[in-house]
C-alpha cells in the first residue's frame, strides 16, 4: 500500500491498510488510523494525527511549522479526525505555544483545493471550504458552517454552527449560527435557511430563527437590547438559546 518512490519514517505509526502515493513524504511523529489513502507529493510532517478514512490529493501540506514569527520550535501538533476529504494544494498547519499548542479538525470535512487551515484553528464537524477559502490563525469554526470561494476569516473570529460565509468575504468580525453573510465587508442576509432545511430543521425551528433574525437585524434595537428580547425567546426555543449562548461568547462584536 506504500508506493517505491515514498518516504515513509521509521517513526510514523500507519495502520496496516493505509495507502501513500508516489512520491509523498510521511514524517516523525505522524500517526495515520486505517482506510486513510494519501495521494501522490503529499507531505504530512508531525507531529500529527489523522483518524480512519481520510482522504488526502496530490500536493497538500499537512502539520508543518506554524506561520508565525512568533513560532521558535516548540512541541506543538496537528489533530484532524476521520473520513475528511482535503483536495489539492491544502495546507494546514500545526498550532502555537501562544494558544493551546494544538490546531484541530474534526470529522467529516470537506476541504477544497487550495484552502487554508492556520495555526490554532478549531474546526468542527462537516464543513464545506470551498476553493482558496482561508483561516487566518485561532479561527474557530462549529459545526456544517460552509465557508464560499476566495472568503478569508480574520485571526480570533469564531463562525457559528450552520453558518453560510459568501464567497469573496473578508471576515473581521463573528459570525452568528444559522446566519448567512456575504459582501466585503460582510452584510446579515437572512437566516441559511435552505441549508437548514436539508439538515432536518422543522418550520416551526426556521420561523424562530427568522423572527430572531428580525429582532437582530431589522428591529433597529441595539445589540444589548435584541440579546435581550432574544434570552427571553430561547427559554423555550433551543435554537435561540444557541445565539444567545454564542453572543455570550463572542470578543470581536459580531457581523451586522
Amino acid at each position: 500500500m506504500i508506493h517505491a518512490t515514498a518516504i515513509v519514517s521509521p517513526d510514523a505509526e500507519l495502520a496496516p491498510d493505509v495507502s501513500v502515493g508516489p512520491y509523498s513524504i510521511i514524517g516523525p511523529q505522524v500517526r495515520i488510523g486505517a482506510g486513510t489513502v494519501i495521494g501522490p507529493h503529499v507531505v504530512i510532517r508531525g507531529p500529527t494525527t489523522l483518524g480512519a478514512g481520510n482522504r488526502i490529493f496530490q500536493f497538500a501540506s499537512i502539520g508543518d511549522d506554524p506561520q508565525d514569527k512568533k513560532f521558535g520550535g516548540e512541541a506543538t501538533r496537528l489533530e484532524i479526525g476521520d473520513r475528511n476529504t482535503i483536495r489539492e494544494y491544502c495546507s494546514i498547519n500545526r498550532g502555537t505555544a501562544q494558544d493551546a499548542g494544538v490546531t484541530r479538525v474534526g470529522n467529516d470535512n470537506w476541504l477544497m483545493a487550495y484552502t487554508h487551515i492556520a495555526h490554532d484553528c478549531q474546526v468542527g464537524n462537516g464543513v464545506i471550504m470551498s476553493n482558496n477559502a482561508t483561516l487566518a490563525g485561532h479561527v474557530h469554526v462549529e459545526d456544517q458552517v460552509i465557508l464560499s470561494g476566495f472568503c478569508a476569516v480574520h485571526q480570533f473570529c469564531r463562525i457559528g454552527a450552520h453558518a453560510f460565509v459568501g464567497g469573496l468575504s473578508g471576515v473581521t468580525r463573528d459570525v452568528l449560527p444559522f446566519m448567512m453573510v456575504a459582501g466585503h465587508p460582510p452584510e446579515p442576509r437572512g437566516i441559511n435557511q435552505e441549508g437548514l432545511k436539508r439538515r432536518g430543521f422543522g418550520p416551526e425551528q426556521l420561523r424562530n430563527l427568522k423572527e430572531a433574525y428580525r429582532i437582530l437585524y431589522r428591529s433597529g434595537l441595539r445589540l444589548v437590547e435584541a440579546r435581550e428580547q432574544l434570552a427571553a425567546l430561547a427559554v423555550n426555543q433551543p435554537e435561540v438559546r444557541a445565539i444567545v449562548e454564542f453572543l455570550d461568547r463572542s470578543e470581536r462584536s459580531i457581523v451586522r
